[in-house]
């Protein structure tokens, strides 16, 4: 167990990870860069990878996940998020919140 002050610090500083994630949309634009010599364009398109998966440990049952499925999921991946047998209440109820927001089903599995 952790003092609450603990908790609610990893709490805190998974959100930070959250509203990071809420604003990457810019990012995953890319960049063209036309001229570069003669008859020589550059360009780069961000894709997302596809699926993606974490573990989260038993001591950061909040955090970790908070730093994992957020980026993933809004740069167009899916995730697959195995909580610590442990201590699956955090992970189940992220979960539960994830789809209250919003996030279709099939794109959070747990």
């Amino acid at each position: 167990g952790k003092t609450f002050a603990d908790a609610k610090g990893d709490v805190f500083r998974g959100l930070e990870v959250v509203e990071s994630a809420a604003n990457v949309a810019p990012a995953m634009m890319g960049e063209t860069m036309e001229n570069l010599a003669a008859s020589v364009d550059t360009y780069s398109i961000r894709q997302p990878l596809g699926v993606c998966a974490g573990i989260c440990p038993f001591n950061f049952p909040a955090m970790i996940p908070l730093w994992m499925f957020p980026i993933a999921v809004t740069t167009g991946n899916t995730y697959v998020l195995k909580p610590s047998e442990k201590t699956p209440g955090a992970t189940m109820l992220l979960a539960e919140l994830a789809k209250e927001a919003g996030l279709p089903d099939g794109v959070l599995n747990i």
